[in-house]
């Protein structure tokens, strides 16, 4: 079969979960090749021949860290060089998208962002997509040069199936550009204890009925009962409320976990296209008119002040 390049994102070696989807979906289309880049890869390659990759290409160097995304690109352009593979996948974070789009002009490709799912196709893979705030779902394909695509976080759920993992150095050379932004310096960020939001399995979104900052310990503690991430709406973020980096919609993150709950959110347009491809959305809001009963697989009327302390402690006394 044709090999697939698999980017792969990782801390230090740990392997995150959406590499393994990316591993699962390249599995569809030919056999995964992983570019692990940075420290950690003979750690990593256990996990990633565990989920399918035949091999890891691996290059260790300090311009990854010194200096933002084109040395990644280099790096990944020197592994398409190398395998001439037939798709290079790598997930939709804001770096992912950054590096496929570059590693796309470079070699002449078209590219597909924030894939759902993926499958073989006659003239190349095919990629679903999400489009119009999620209101439509749509097939594509590259029709020039080799499909670099990028695929959204809780895609698919990774599948195990061993492969040898072997590592490979790859020799990379850096380009003029490679060293045009440094990193001058770093800040590491606050860990809430809570799962990364684009990532997380459920998510609990707080809006403008919450009606204040120093209530959202209210959506707090329901995610803390469920294991899940804390989201925002758009409108608590610009009230201040909650940080941006926990925005939920167009202008923030796009989520699509196995559950989304909603409290006092109202479905403007702009959160639904952060959210509406979330396997099962739960809605608590005392307005029964509210947009965002529209979307829901289950819907509360009712004070969400009432309702989720409620809901908390149900959740906290079934899991004992």
């Amino acid at each position: 079969m044709a090999e697939v390049l698999v980017y792969v994102d990782h801390v230090d070696g740990a392997v995150r979960k959406p590499t393994l989807e990316l591993l699962t979906l390249a599995r569809r289309i030919g056999d995964p090749v992983a570019v692990h880049l940075g420290p950690g890869a003979d750690q990593a390659a256990a996990t990633l021949g565990e989920y399918g990759a035949v091999k890891v290409l691996a290059a260790e160097a300090a311009e990854f860290d010194d200096y933002l995304v084109v040395p990644k690109v280099d790096a990944l352009q020197a592994a398409y060089d190398a395998v001439s593979p037939a798709a290079v996948l790598v997930p939709s974070s804001a770096e992912g998208k950054e590096i496929a789009a570059r590693l796309a002009v470079r070699i002449g490709s078209g590219i597909i962002t924030d894939a759902v799912d993926l499958e073989s196709g006659d003239e190349g893979p095919v990629a679903t997509q999400s489009v119009f705030a999620a209101a439509f779902t749509t097939k594509s394909r590259v029709s020039k040069g080799t499909p670099v695509i990028t695929v959204k976080p809780n895609s698919t759920a990774p599948e195990a199936a061993q492969a040898a993992g072997t590592v490979e150095q790859l020799a990379v050379s850096f380009g003029e550009k490679a060293s045009g932004t440094k990193v001058v310096s770093r800040t590491p960020r606050e860990s809430s204890g809570r799962p990364e939001l684009t990532e997380a399995a459920i998510v609990v979104s707080g809006g403008r009925g919450v009606n204040g900052a120093e209530n959202f310990h209210v959506i707090e503690e329901l995610a803390d009962s469920l294991g899940a991430a804390v989201g925002a709406s758009r409108a608590a973020v610009d009230a201040g409320w909650y940080p941006h980096s926990n925005q939920v919609g167009q202008t923030g993150k796009t989520v699509s976990p196995q559950l989304y709950v909603a409290t006092g959110i109202s479905g403007a347009i702009q959160h639904r296209a952060g959210m509406q491809t979330s396997k099962t959305i739960v809605a608590i809001n005392k307005d029964a008119e509210a947009p965002i009963f529209d979307l829901v697989d289950y819907g509360v009327v009712g004070d969400l002040f009432d309702v989720v302390p409620k809901l908390t402690e149900e959740v906290k006394t079934r899991k004992g």
